[in-house]
């Protein structure tokens, strides 16, 4: 499926209804270009889950965790990490949980083209494409469950 968003706003809305719709197990892998709304799309899903706590990037921490909504939030960003044995040596695989929802920026790091993905429940794949300054296409799987 895909959604044209036409500004900021417009992205973290799509994240809302699906921070709605999300159930526990989730994980939703972000890919795209910097700058293409990864983190605005997070932001609306927090929101969706109810997380009061403000959401900002993960780059140099690697990892962020919201509680206080309907399911704990895990965001990870991978963007530091060059090599698929410097993601699994981060031990960020703890952060995948059935009670909880992850969402992964730049998951193209951690599976590689055509390699089976880990069996971590429902995984939304989630591609940012910027076309213009405001506009971004955003094309995923289908979130239904």
């Amino acid at each position: 499926m895909t959604f044209l968003s036409h500004s900021p706003a417009e992205t973290e809305a799509l994240g809302e209804d699906w921070g709605r719709a999300a159930q526990a197990g989730w994980v939703f892998a972000l890919s795209g270009e910097l700058g293409a709304g990864k983190t605005q799309l997070v932001k609306g899903l927090a929101r969706g889950l109810g997380c009061p706590a403000r959401v900002h990037s993960p780059t140099f921490t690697l990892v962020n965790e919201y509680d206080g909504g309907r399911l704990r939030l895990f965001h990870l960003d991978l963007y530091r990490l060059e090599s698929r044995e410097q993601i699994c040596s981060a031990g960020l695989a703890d952060f995948f949980r059935p009670e909880a929802v992850a969402v992964v920026e730049w998951a193209e790091r951690l599976w590689e083209p055509g390699s089976r993905l880990p069996d971590w429940g429902k995984i939304v794949r989630v591609q940012f494409e910027i076309v213009s300054e405001t506009g971004r296409r955003i094309s995923y799987d289908d979130i239904g469950a």
